[in-house]
């Protein structure tokens, strides 16, 4: 079942090709971000992708983007009440996306 798919996708694929859909996208010939994805667990990671895609971030992903982003700050911020405050605020977000993780794992089961 699975070959036949595999075969009209690389035929919808070889045909787009020769029909130059693949030309002058944004972003031809430049590398692509993965960075986003190395926090998301892998079998998240497809469906991120797509929300990503259509402009929806998950709760998840705002927290990971929002973390990242502290992170970054935390790194260049001098000592001082601005980087107490940014550090706090590091770990409440890092806290909602444990429990966030957490209420996520339960559901599973």
């Amino acid at each position: 079942m699975y070959d036949i798919f595999a075969k009209i996708a690389l035929s919808k694929i070889e045909e787009a090709i020769k029909n130059g859909e693949f030309e002058n996208l944004p972003g031809q010939g430049q590398p692509i971000n993965l960075e986003y994805l190395a926090a998301i667990p892998p079998e998240k990671r497809a469906a991120y992708t797509v929300l990503k895609n259509s402009g929806v971030l998950p709760q998840e992903a705002q927290l990971l983007k929002e973390i990242a982003g502290l992170k970054e700050k935390l790194s260049t911020c001098p000592e001082g009440v601005t980087r107490e405050t940014l550090q706090k605020k590091l770990r409440e977000t890092e806290l909602k996306y444990k429990l966030l993780l957490e209420t996520s794992r339960k559901r599973k089961r």
